[in-house]
């Protein structure tokens, strides 16, 4: 840090020497806009150029996303390569501050490079479909993060959700469900189902115009076509792709289902989409047909996605159609494979031989690790960090997104009765952030094969545009700076007490919904009357708190915090007190209940 700011003026110029760089410039200018009211104007730099901000480029190859940035009482400079200057160019907007109708950035030094090369976010559209504005304004935060990947899970039992001109019944027919179960799934016995038609896809042209979109903020678009198993969309519509002969019009297993009691069932080929949760049964028949309408749908995605990864799933894979399919049991006869496993294995292995023919490689969840890996695969270890050591060990690249940290489908708070229905488990915001990708297990080269990291929004139960925003942050903050920062400069109290309150305060103003988190409350004896003494801290700036001592309720009604109070004095028989609270933010939100003991 400097002494000192630089006071942004309305006309002051932003120096660029490229296309690409001029394109971030603009996305900046976007930004600052919102925020101050203004643009800044982009011109082409060169010598003679005196300019407020100076974005220079510089080749790095060892270095591609890092960048440098000197403020000083004239100027910004920012040093980089497109990307570099891209992320420096989201580190200058967060320091941003307006003063008295100044807008100023502090005078400071900044060398900085990401930790992690992989930084993403899975999001699933398959469960929930998500508009293409919806879409991008995710993208739009993400960038601002510096993640710069999007895991795009646009095929699974519940709908498809890409055009393939090739097969037109996936948009007809698997991209429509006619009802969704509502509660939990164990809620009800048998399901309660909405009696509304869900569903929707992405036309080629807007999948391009998304992947574009992504590219302009340096994120790449890398989409999910589920295989062999979450496949019940696909054979709703083409059951000859599955595992037993079809007669007639009737599906003898190609489709099944899985009832309210677990038990296996077989339904005709005119069953709509499931609009149920869980592991299905249904499963890809390893056929020349399946494999040529694989072929055929992963060359027009190639056509849409210029991602070098694709990911293929391969999770989730019940063996049961295999095991009883005399067509399957015939493959693993004549390619003399031990068993199921080895079968799936095969699968995989087939799909990659087509991908790497065409200059791709394989993504894949861990579970592709049974029955032996493919040559060149990379492994997504979801099932805690076993999967990733296992292949990090055998030489493959591993993303890791274990689900002790990085299942953002999971409640935020540990009292369930006051969160919205979520798939189960529990991960707070300081979970997520203390997690290191890179597992004590490793040695050093080993390590090098852990390529970054991933959290994964599973849609289930997020139906709604302010539900997603609100299981995506601010985790994501947490995220960013899981992947970014370096281990040793992590600081948890920091990131929540500096960082997190400005942040969330923007996400209001900008119309992201999230989840108030818990307050910081600190808890003390006071040295002059020997009572507790409470601070409570909000984690939105300019927020709000209210909150009681007497064990009822805490809303707007309750007393405000205008700061420390002395606990009530409790006799020695009374029992501990019960702190509930609620903040409210500047927008008028208000919090979840919360409630503490005050021993």
């Amino acid at each position: 840090m400097g002494d000192g700011h630089l006071v942004l003026k309305k006309g002051s110029n932003i120096a660029a020497w490229s296309d690409d760089t001029r394109k971030s410039a603009t996305i900046f200018n976007d930004l600052l806009q919102a925020k101050a009211g203004f643009r800044l104007p982009i011109i082409i730099a060169n010598a003679q150029n005196e300019a407020a901000i100076v974005l220079e480029e510089i080749q790095d190859p060892e270095n591609a996303e890092g960048y440098s940035m000197q403020i000083d009482s004239k100027q910004v400079i920012i040093k980089g390569s497109t990307k570099g200057i891209f992320y420096g160019l989201q580190s200058l907007f967060q320091l941003i501050e307006i003063n008295g109708g100044q807008v100023t950035v502090p005078q400071l030094k900044i060398v900085d490079t990401p930790a992690f090369g992989y930084r993403g976010i899975m999001l699933d559209v398959s469960r929930h479909f998500s508009s293409t504005d919806q879409i991008k304004k995710i993208i739009d935060l993400m960038g601002q993060l510096k993640l710069n990947t999007l895991h795009w899970h646009l095929t699974d039992d519940q709908g498809w959700r890409i055009e393939i001109k090739k097969y037109p019944k996936l948009t007809q027919v698997s991209s429509w469900r006619d009802s969704t179960i509502i509660g939990q799934y164990y809620d009800f016995k048998p399901f309660i189902y909405d009696g509304k038609a869900h569903g929707g896809y992405y036309t080629q042209e807007e999948a391009k115009e998304i992947v574009k979109y992504a590219a302009d903020r340096k994120i790449t678009v890398i989409p999910e076509i589920e295989l062999p198993g979450h496949s019940s969309a696909i054979l709703a519509a083409y059951p000859e792709l599955g595992s037993f002969d079809v007669y007639e019009g009737i599906g003898t297993g190609s489709i099944a289902a899985v009832n309210e009691d677990g038990k296996a069932y077989d339904n005709d080929i005119n069953q709509n989409v499931p609009g149920y949760w869980g592991v299905h049964y249904n499963i890809f028949g390893p056929t020349p047909q399946a494999f040529t309408f694989l072929e055929d749908v992963l060359t027009e995605i190639m056509e849409i996605f210029p991602s070098e990864y694709l990911h293929i799933g391969g999770d989730e894979v019940p063996k049961d159609h295999w095991k009883t399919s005399e067509i399957a049991q015939n493959v693993i006869k004549k390619e003399n494979l031990a068993d199921e496993h080895e079968l799936q294995s095969h699968f995989i292995h087939q799909i990659e031989l087509f991908l790497n023919k065409n200059n791709r490689k394989l993504i894949g969840w861990d579970e592709i690790l049974e029955g032996g890996l493919a040559p060149n695969a990379t492994v997504m270890s979801w099932r805690g960090e076993k999967g990733g050591i296992q292949a990090a060990k055998m030489g493959h690249d591993v993303i890791m997104t274990p689900n002790s940290h990085m299942y953002f489908d999971h409640s935020q708070g540990a009292d369930k009765t006051t969160e919205p229905l979520a798939i189960g488990g529990f991960l707070n915001l300081e979970k997520v952030y203390s997690y290191y990708p890179i597992p004590g297990e490793l040695t050093n080269e080993e390590s090098k094969h852990v390529l970054g990291v991933q959290a994964n929004l599973w849609t289930e139960y997020i139906p709604t545009n302010n539900k997603l925003e609100y299981f995506l942050f601010p985790r994501a903050f947490a995220l960013a700076e899981v992947a970014w920062t370096k281990r040793e400069n992590k600081d948890f109290n920091s990131f929540s007490l500096e960082r997190l309150p400005k942040r969330l305060l923007s996400l209001e103003e900008n119309n992201v919904f999230f989840r108030i988190p818990e307050a910081i409350v600190a808890i003390r004896t006071d040295e002059t009357s020997g009572r507790y003494l409470v601070e409570i801290h909000p984690m939105v700036d300019n927020a709000s708190v209210f909150y009681t001592f007497d064990g009822h309720k805490a809303d707007q009604t309750a007393t405000h915090y205008n700061g420390p109070v002395l606990a009530p004095i409790v006799g020695k028989d009374q029992g501990p007190l019960t702190l509930r609270y609620v903040t409210i933010t500047p927008g008028g939100r208000s919090s979840n209940e919360f409630s503490l003991t005050v021993e």
